[in-house]
Parts: structure tokens; C-alpha cells; sequence
């Protein structure tokens, strides 16, 4: 139950009834008509935009309008007030019984309360991580695994048919760089003597048993063939290996991929992919040979002023026009990745959601000018770009990783903290804004750290419903069943304002989803939180306002409801993000 949407479609209707009375012109645009808490609690339940966001259109003056409205809104019987504030705001108070129609519905739907029909069964490509696969995760491929699935989850809810993906960089140099590193390890597991690594080669422990597994496969047979013999045989064992050891690390925080894509498989199949995309783009006219000019400041040392295959990214929006071939012949990755978004658009997804770190900002504008280009304009692509990870303990830099080499692995954070407290607080910050991660902190057990904060509250809920099971042995109801309860009892202000907080979790998911951002739950549970874990202290202080009451079980019922209807918001949001709702805190 959306008491947001259901105001929106309530305004449009008195608009409409205006028009009909000649009093505004008919079909006026009302696609920015926002139904929405209004900045000030005292102000209300419910506050529109309507007189404002119409008033251009309307040709009126919008106070007067907003006056209009109101006087519509007034004979809503679910409308106690409609008011009109400042330049043509309309803030709204609802009765009591359309709060209580909310927790009802929480209650007899826990799982469902929230969910959205916004998507329409819309099919929406995720893809997430695709970090190279050279070695064990970072921390920073960690928030964009944890940001791309808790997004996928929260579209999942919103109605979307999700599909989430990850693009194996199996192809280029990077993996060939990889191979020579485990034969590398190959030799070592065989009894040679390897020295250093030298420079340019992967120098993790990692790679250890990737080497002990090619010796005991092959035995020395590997060690005198020619590299261009025994590199593609090293090279796919390594990749499988590292592809192995990603899905455990993702494993680690409840993250598994729908489709794994090889971008070998665009070149190495019956068809070349890649050459295919670059000739019926250049059949368009997207495509030509051509000088692009230098590049501003500085020369980098390997540009070159030559004829090129091009793309004509500017046709797009994008600053200047890119080159599909190297030199040598061979494909760019640019070229390489125009393709693999051509197979997202054939494989049915007009929307396509890219997961990338902040390094690849700008990169942004050539590839969603080539998904504009290959679909003709009829699929888009956005691109979330996840900043840095700054890894603290007790606000001191965290040491690299003896394992990994050169880093701190993801599999090492999540072992010391555990999982719920890697992703809620990857989440608890909008993921173009850069993160501290402090080890230290995420542990405490404190109002300063929001996962705990968040679980509490439903750990706390859980425990009245124990308390109230001592107190009233087998009379304590089912959550269908509590949906009865008198709930006209919870006329407290901090009772009520947990019931419009509770109310604005459909409309938090629609935004959030809309917007792609699941940091908005995490910021809406965290508030939710702070209100009833400010309940729960005013409880304290004034014993009428205690869950369970020994001598009035009318009114235990009744704050039973309002907490399994928190409790189950709680454990929906918490679930969208993949973070656990304990019963209990340890």
C-alpha cells in the first residue's frame, strides 16, 4: 500500500475535475506532480507540488490554484486537513485509519509490503564487478559487487526481470601477463629455482597453487615447449583458476552472477563478433577512416597521428570519435566492448545498467554512445561509478595483504568483520562519493554504527514479541491475526510518527529503484531505526507507552502490531541490500 502513489493518483483527479469545470485547460502536463513527506512533520502528513508544477501550463496564478486543489482535497474522507503554505505547497494530515490501513497491510503481506509493479516485468541488465580475472578481489571490486547485487535485488522487488552479469576480461594482455606468472609458479612447483618476480608479472602467493596444480596435470612436459605453445594451455588453467577464486570471494557475501560472458567468446566462436558490429555500423555510415586530432596539452607517448578505423562517437554526444583498431591490426577494447553490449541489446535488454569504478569516469560518454548506436537509439545504458575504498583500522591505514601482493583482499575483510557488515556499509554512502571502511567501527555496538543500529531495532522487536509470550502464555497472535487489533490505541506522537515512517517505505523503494540508488535504503532503515529505537527509550520514561503492558493486553495487541509491521519493513529492506535481520544480537 502506497499512500504516496495513491495521493498522486488522488491529485491527478481533482486536476481532471478542475479541467472538466473549465477552471485550468484540459491534457495540461502533470508528469512532475510529486506526492511527498513534507519537509516539516508539523506541516503534516503529506505535502504536493501540484498547484506549482502546473501553473506554467495552467496560465493561473499557482497559490490560487493550490487553493483549488485543496478545497478538492478537503472532501477526501481520508483527508482531515488540506492547507496551503507559502508560494502554492498543499500539505495534507490523514485521518488515523489510512496509518493503521498501512500497518494492516504490512501485516497480512510481511514479504510482499513494498513491493512494486513499477518495472512490469521490464527486462534490465546488471552488470557488475567484471573485475580482470588476475587474482583474488580487492576491497574496491567489493563495493561494486555489493552495490551492483543489492541494486539487482531492489529492481528485482520494483517488478524488473533482472539479469545479472558478469563480463570475463579473458582476452588481451592482462591475461596473457597472468599466464607467464603461473608458469612462472609452474617451474617453482616443479623444483626450479625462480629468484624475485620479476617486474611486470603477478606477484601473489595466489598464484601458488595454480602452479602446483599445473605440475601435478602435466609434469615437466609443460616446462621446454615454446611459450606459444604452452601459453594458451597455462593461460585458460590460470583463468579458470582466478574465475573459481572470484565466485568464492563473491560467494563470501552472498553474490552469484545469472551469466558469466567470455569476451574471448566474441572472437573465438564460428563468427568474429567484434568484426561483424564494426561492418554494420560502418554499413550506417557510424564508422569511416579517419585522422582524429591530437590531443589537448601534452602528447602522450604513444599517440600517433594516423589514419584510423573510427567510430563516430560525436554523433552520440561523445567529445570526439574512437578508434576501433590498434595499430597492429588487432581490435581495441573500445571495439571489443561496442560488441558485447550488442549481444546485451539482442538478447532483449533495451535497459542496461554497467557497474564501473571510478577510473573508468571516462569512458562513460563513448560507450553509451555506442548502445545508442547498435540499438538504434531504443536501449540505454546507465553507468553507476562506485568511488574509492579507503580501508582504516581504529583510523590508521590498514597493511597490504601478504596474500594478494600489492593489496588488501575482500575475502580477508569480510573473514575478520563478516558479511552483513561489508555490505550495509558499502551501501551507507551514495557510491559516486568515496568511502572510509573502518574495521574497528563496523564492530561497535553503538548508535555510530549504522548495521547494528539497523539490526537492533529488529532484534529488538523480536524480543517483545518473546516478553509478550511470557506475559501472555499462548494468547500472543499470528501477524495475520494481529492485523485486528485495535491500533486507534496508538495515539502517541512518537507512535504515529513510526507509522508514517513505516507508510513511506513503497514509496522509498519506487524512488530508490527509479533513481538506481539502494544507498536510499540504507538511509531510510537507519532513520526508521532512530525512530523507534526513540520509542523504545520514551517507553522508559512513561510506562503507558510500553509494548507489553501485563494488565492491558488490548493495547499490547495493538503495539504488537505496529512493531510486526517494523519488523517485517525492517526485514524486507535489510533483505533488498542482502544483510540478515537477527531475532537475537550476539
Amino acid at each position: 500500500m502506497n499512500i504516496f502513489g495513491l495521493f498522486e493518483r488522488r491529485v491527478g483527479e481533482a486536476l481532471d475535475r478542475l479541467a472538466a469545470a473549465g477552471k485550468i485547460p484540459a491534457g495540461i502536463d502533470t508528469s512532475k506532480v510529486l506526492v511527498e513527506p513534507p519537509r516539516d512533520a508539523s506541516h503534516g502528513d503529506l505535502a504536493t507540488n501540484a498547484a506549482m508544477a502546473v501553473a506554467k501550463a495552467a496560465k493561473t496564478n499557482p497559490r490560487q490554484l493550490a487553493e483549488l486543489i485543496a478545497e478538492d482535497l478537503r472532501t477526501d474522507p481520508r483527508v482531515s486537513e488540506a492547507s496551503v503554505a507559502g508560494p502554492g505547497f498543499i500539505n495534507m494530515s490523514l485521518h488515523p485509519h489510512v496509518l493503521h490501513d498501512v500497518v494492516r497491510a504490512a501485516l497480512l503481506d510481511t514479504a510482499g509490503f513494498g513491493r512494486s509493479g513499477q518495472g512490469a516485468g521490464a527486462a534490465v541488465n546488471v552488470e557488475y564487478v567484471s573485475a580482470n580475472p588476475t587474482g583474488p578481489m580487492h576491497v574496491g571490486h567489493g563495493r561494486g559487487a555489493v552495490f551492483g547485487d543489492a541494486l539487482a535485488n531492489l529492481l528485482a522487488f520494483a517488478g524488473y526481470k533482472v539479469t545479472r552479469e558478469y563480463y570475463v576480461n579473458d582476452a588481451g594482455a592482462q591475461v596473457d601477463v597472468l599466464a607467464r606468472s603461473a608458469f612462472l609458479r609452474y617451474r617453482e612447483a616443479l623444483g626450479d629455482a625462480i629468484g624475485e618476480i620479476p617486474e611486470g608479472l603477478y606477484p601473489g602467493d595466489y598464484l601458488v597453487p595454480v602452479g602446483q596444480a599445473l605440475a601435478e596435470r602435466h609434469g615437466p612436459a609443460l616446462r621446454d615447449l615454446p611459450e606459444a605453445e604452452w601459453l594458451p594451455v597455462v593461460r585458460a588453467a590460470a583463468i579458470e583458476a582466478m574465475m573459481a577464486l572470484i565466485r568464492d570471494d563473491l560467494a563470501s557475501l552472498d553474490i552469484r552472477h545469472d551469466v558469466f560472458f567470455s569476451e574471448r567468446s566474441l572472437t573465438k566462436g564460428e563468427v568474429d563478433k567484434i568484426g561483424e558490429t564494426i561492418e554494420e555500423l560502418r554499413a550506417r555510415g557510424l564508422v569511416y577512416e579517419g585522422r582524429l586530432p591530437p590531443p589537448k596539452g601534452q602528447l602522450p607517448d604513444d599517440w600517433e597521428d594516423r589514419e584510423q578505423t573510427l567510430f563516430r562517437a560525436t554523433a552520440f554526444g561523445d567529445d570526439v570519435d574512437r578508434p576501433l583498431l590498434k595499430s597492429d591490426g588487432s581490435y581495441t577494447y573500445f571495439a571489443a566492448d561496442i560488441a558485447y553490449h550488442r549481444s546485451k541489446f539482442e538478447r532483449g535488454f533495451a535497459t542496461m545498467i554497467d557497474v564501473w569504478g571510478a577510473d573508468h569516469g571516462g569512458y562513460v560518454k563513448r560507450m553509451q554512445a555506442a548502445v545508442q548506436a547498435v540499438s538504434g537509439g531504443r536501449a540505454e545504458l546507465d553507468v553507476k561509478l562506485c568511488q574509492l575504498v579507503k580501508l582504516l583500522r581504529g583510523g590508521e591505514p590498514v597493511k597490504m595483504s601478504k596474500r594478494a601482493g600489492d593489496f588488501v583482499t575482500l575475502r580477508e575483510v569480510v573473514d575478520e568483520v563478516g558479511r552483513d557488515p561489508v555490505r550495509f556499509m558499502m551501501l551507507y554512502r551514495k557510491n559516486d562519493a568515496p568511502l572510509d571502511f573502518d574495521l574497528a567501527k563496523v564492530l561497535e555496538q553503538s548508535k555510530d554504527n549504522p548495521v547494528f543500529y539497523v539490526q537492533y531495532a529488529h532484534a529488538r522487536c523480536a524480543s517483545v514479541f518473546r516478553q509478550a509470550g511470557e506475559a501472555f502464555p499462548g494468547r500472543v497472535p499470528a501477524l495475520e491475526e494481529l492485523a485486528t487489533a485495535d491500533l486507534s490505541l496508538l495515539a502517541d506522537e512518537a507512535e504515529l510518527e513510526l507509522q508514517r515512517r513505516i507508510a513511506q517505505y513503497p514509496r522509498i523503494v519506487e524512488a530508490a529503484a527509479q533513481a538506481h540508488e539502494p544507498h536510499r535504503i540504507a538511509f531510510y532503515l537507519y532513520d526508521l531505526s532512530s525512530v523507534f529505537h526513540g520509542l523504545w527509550n520514551k517507553g522508559k520514561d512513561l510506562p503507558q507507552l510500553r509494548f507489553v503492558k501485563h494488565d492491558d493486553e488490548r493495547s499490547t495487541r495493538a503495539r504488537l502490531a505496529l512493531l510486526g509491521a517494523l519488523k517485517a519493513v525492517l526485514a524486507s529492506g535489510l533483505g533488498t541490500l542482502g544483510v540478515s535481520a537477527p531475532d537475537e544480537m550476539r
